[in-house]
């Protein structure tokens, strides 16, 4: 049997858990923190979401499915990355979940990875959205 590894990341932003909600599921915001990525979905249980966008110079387009969905406060999505040289295929997906919890005067958001394939891949997955955390408390705490 394969070892996986999960990557889990956290912040706490100084915002109102529906400002965050609306963070995680509004193209037009997406972008200004998930690295330029043009995020596509009609935001509903069993729709596709696809992120396309320019990283270090290739074109890329990431898909998944949008699993489970509690407004302001879970998010559950499949993801495959074209980067990951791994082919399009079931068992190459992985979840990731967005949690909201409130925090002093502010929402706590944790993301969660799983099925990564690596240590060296979860900590370049827990270092990348580290990144989208700090990019995204920026845009909603300024």
């Amino acid at each position: 049997m394969n070892k996986t590894f999960k990557a889990e990341v956290s912040v706490v932003i100084h915002a109102p858990a529906a400002k965050v909600w609306q963070a995680l599921t509004t193209p037009e915001l997406i972008k200004q923190y998930l690295f330029g990525t043009e995020a596509v979905s009609d935001w509903q249980v069993g729709s596709p979401i696809t992120y396309k966008g320019v990283w270090e110079g290739k074109a890329y387009e990431d898909k998944g499915q949008i699993l489970e969905m509690g407004p302001e406060k879970h998010l559950l999505t499949t993801y495959w990355s074209s980067f990951s040289g791994l082919p399009d295929a079931p068992e190459n997906y992985q979840n990731v979940a967005y949690d909201l919890s409130p925090e002093g005067n502010g929402t706590k958001l944790t993301i969660t990875q799983d099925n990564i394939q690596s240590e060296t891949s979860r900590d370049h997955s827990a270092k990348n959205w580290q990144m989208v955390l700090e990019g995204l408390k920026k845009l909603l705490e300024k």
